[in-house]
């Protein structure tokens, strides 16, 4: 299906679930447009799911010329222009892979403890279609783990975590309205697989996010390096979750060439605070190969960036080579492109 790019993923979703289709993964907020989603590699969870960007079959851009281009998967420029942070033109339609309708249920588990999730990783990211477990990094471990399912049954216990009987909220005190139906309610994928509700707002509103992916092999040690932080995290991190996704072979995606583990943060908002925490973290992580998400908060530069991507080199030459005038350049693509 060929789409505009600025169609929110709410509309697409619901517009393919009544013609009988789906995507294999939505993002935890289904208010995002497909265009700022697919331009960042966001993503939703699942050890076989890929980023959001990973289903797109074509995209057609509006390049510094005014021309629009179009450029299929298997094309030579194409691996290097879905995830392209709009460096290469203005992102106008994308058609994306689809597969049949299909229902999922969702069901919450309260309070993993760490060793559980160190014993059992790969178990507890592979225990259902999607996983997303919430923690704050303190010694409660994971307070939710959130299990999305195509099967027609949960487990009655994820390790020791017990099953939530009543909807549950990831933030403390926040409106449970907002949230997708759980306790094993079944229905429609794009009613289960975001978190929240497209009618409400998402969250809290007023935060911050950071996300950084990291390879699987290295997922056991970042938690380690998170968790050396907790005490200065507090007071600024509303909760962090820990997904998973296959690899894909999109050049700056945060998944490209290895199965990936991503650790995504929800601050308060309090810009200041957040950016004095960043450098310590990226400190920790970059080393492990952790790649920030392109749309959300991270410090790192150019110098630090590069040797995470394997193809960085090839896109600096893509992108001088569509824009030679640095027409799509800002202050943002100089930090982080030079």
């Amino acid at each position: 299906m060929s789409v505009s790019a600025g169609l929110r993923y709410a509309e697409l979703a619901s517009e393919l679930h009544r013609q009988g289709w789906a995507l294999e993964a939505m993002a935890s907020l289904p208010h995002i447009s497909a265009a700022g989603a697919i331009s960042t590699g966001t993503h939703g969870s699942g050890d076989a799911t890929g980023t959001l960007s990973s289903a797109v079959r074509a995209v057609e851009l509006v390049g510094p010329d005014g021309e629009l281009r179009r450029l299929e998967r298997g094309d030579v420029d194409f691996d290097g222009s879905v995830v392209a942070v709009g460096a290469l033109g203005i992102l106008a339609r994308i058609t994306l892979d689809l597969v049949p309708t299909y229902n999922i249920h969702q069901d919450i588990y309260l309070d993993l403890r760490w060793d559980s999730v160190y014993g059992n990783f790969d178990a507890l990211t592979s225990a259902a279609y999607s996983v997303s477990m919430f923690t704050r990094w303190n010694e409660a471990g994971v307070y939710q783990a959130w299990l999305k399912a195509k099967s027609d049954t949960a487990p009655s216990d994820l390790f020791g975590a017990q099953p939530g009987t009543e909807t549950q909220h990831m933030l403390d005190g926040a409106a449970v309205e907002g949230v997708t139906q759980q306790l094993g309610v079944p229905g429609p994928w794009h009613e289960r697989l975001p978190h929240f509700r497209a009618s409400h707002n998402p969250s809290r509103g007023d935060e911050l996010q950071s996300e950084y992916f990291l390879p699987r092999e290295n997922a056991l040690e970042g938690m380690d390096a998170m968790r050396s932080l907790a005490s200065q995290m507090a007071g600024v991190i509303q909760t962090s979750e820990i997904r998973s996704m296959r690899s894909d072979d999109l050049w700056l995606s945060g998944a490209y060439g290895r199965d990936t583990v991503a650790f995504h943060f929800t601050w308060v908002g309090d810009t200041d605070a957040v950016y004095a925490l960043l450098p310590a973290m990226e400190e920790l992580l970059l080393p492990l190969g952790a790649r920030p998400h392109w749309g959300k908060c991270f410090v790192a530069e150019r110098e630090s960036l590069a040797p995470l991507y394997s193809r960085w080199d090839d896109f600096m030459v893509l992108r001088s080579r569509i824009d030679p005038e640095a027409k799509f350049a800002n202050a943002w693509t100089q930090r982080v492109f030079g």
